[in-house]
């Protein structure tokens, strides 16, 4: 059996690991890093991406996390002349609530210290202030929170909207990337740095000085030795930590989006990434609810739905797609290469998000035939953070369980995982994404307590 040498083994090639591989190999020490995935590189969940970003979350944590990240991401567009098309419209997120106080304190405590002063209001006759996402250029783009609840301006600036929307939360540190360019220049940077790819499936760890990957690829059996083990292996972290004779508190849930061309022009092509945050039951007729409530299989599509379904624009002002997606899957299934894909997805998904945008009524039982079907694993622990830093195991760490925040998250984790490597300080908030968080019970209990995980 052929052996192969490196200072690091990242097992895992999706954008995560990735970015833990080239941030790596960009610290002081300039380690040795090679890569392990049966698949391609940014395959699988990661090229099933929203490729949407924030800094919108229920806990300071989690905003201190993803501006890190963000703040990256910002680094790698100036430097590469936004090779990875980095646009802020920010996020709009819907409701009919008139009073939304229960929102609001999510914000403010959200964003922490700082979360007051980051808060606009803008309520009847005084939205002056406030300023549309006219341009996508993120380098312009305001920062903090717009609350709108002046029917002329959600009128004006969100015209696709429905009539019965009374607020608008909108985010504007947020926006959308290209996840695949933004992976191919970190792999890029790691391949000139000296890092390796090695195609094959980890079966077995074997651990004495060092780290003795046994990997199964489609021709041949290798071996890869290491000093460091990074678990970056996406929905697959958990199989990965078994092989150390560890196990991890995540679940795996498949969930899927579509995105089809837009021949109607029903969507304005400068609406932000528009969530509908309200609950709801699926615009059928009368005939389909009676059909649907016939069947086992299917009763549960006329009962009701969890909000957070989401719609954006795609290739920007000049493109013709768009995006749709609704996380409502809530049952684990262990990973698979075959994608577990439901076949009347698009009609759930389109009926849905026509409660936001009704324009979109226009495709129902009628999409177009340029459609795209996708879909990848999200992988998570129950309050939905990451766990990135280390494991058990001397010298074996993790960074996974991102879900459906992977790409926006990707190169904040590629950097903790480098500076908990190289053994220096990280961040304040680094060690709460951490296992040892665990061990803080009243962090767990209030997270486990508030039900708002920020999935999307």
């Amino acid at each position: 059996m052929k052996t192969q040498t490196a200072d690091v083994a990242v097992i895992g090639a999706g954008i995560v690991g990735i970015a833990c591989a080239c941030y790596l190999a960009r610290s002081a020490r300039a380690p040795r890093v090679v890569m392990i995935d049966p698949l391609a590189p940014m395959s699988l969940t990661s090229a099933a991406s929203g490729e949407n970003y924030r800094n919108w979350w229920p806990h300071p944590v989690m905003t201190a996390f993803t501006d890190y990240s963000t703040d990256l991401m910002e680094r790698i567009a100036r430097d590469s002349d936004n090779q990875i098309h980095m646009t802020r419209r920010g996020y709009a997120l819907a409701t009919r609530q008139v009073d939304p106080d229960g929102l609001l304190r999510q914000l403010r405590d959200g964003y922490g210290a700082d979360g007051a002063s980051r808060i606009r209001m803008h309520g009847k006759g005084t939205s002056a202030q406030y300023r549309p996402a006219l341009s996508a250029d993120w380098r312009t783009a305001p920062d903090g929170v717009d609350v709108i609840q002046d029917r002329a301006t959600i009128d004006a600036h969100f015209p696709t909207f429905a009539r019965d929307i009374a607020t608008i939360l909108h985010i504007r540190r947020a926006g959308d990337i290209s996840g695949q360019q933004m992976g191919s220049l970190m792999l890029r940077d790691l391949r000139e740095r000296g890092g390796r790819v090695v195609p094959g499936r980890v079966v077995e760890v074997a651990c004495d000085k060092r780290f003795a990957l046994t990997v199964r690829g489609q021709d041949e059996v290798v071996s890869v030795t290491a000093d460091i083990l990074v678990n970056a292996a996406g929905p697959y972290i958990g199989q990965v930590a078994g092989l150390l004779g560890e196990s991890l508190p995540v679940s795996t849930v498949f969930q899927q989006k579509i995105a089809f061309e837009d021949v109607r022009a029903v969507i304005d092509r400068r609406m932000p990434f528009s969530i509908d945050l309200d609950a709801q039951t699926i615009d059928w007729t009368d005939q389909e609810r009676a059909l649907l409530a016939d069947d086992p299989d299917t009763t549960w599509l006329t009962r009701p739905m969890p909000g957070g379904i989401h719609c954006r624009p795609e290739g920007g002002e000049q493109g013709r797609w768009i995006k749709l997606g609704w996380a409502f899957n809530t049952t684990p299934s262990e990973p698979s290469e075959d994608l577990p894909y439901l076949r009347t997805f698009p009609e759930i998904v389109l009926r849905g998000a026509s409660r936001l945008n009704p324009g979109l009524k226009a495709y129902y039982d009628r999409l177009p035939s340029r459609l795209s079907h996708y879909g990848g694993y999200y992988t998570m622990t129950r309050e939905n953070w990451p766990l990135i830093g280390p494991m058990k195991t001397p010298g074996a760490f993790v960074a996974g369980a991102l879900s459906g925040f992977g790409t926006m998250a990707a190169c904040a984790t590629g950097a903790l995982i480098a500076t908990w490597v190289g053994g220096e300080t990280p961040p304040d908030f680094a060690l709460a994404l951490s296992r040892a968080r665990y061990t803080d019970e009243a962090l767990m209990t209030a997270l486990l307590e508030s039900g708002n995980t920020g999935v999307l």
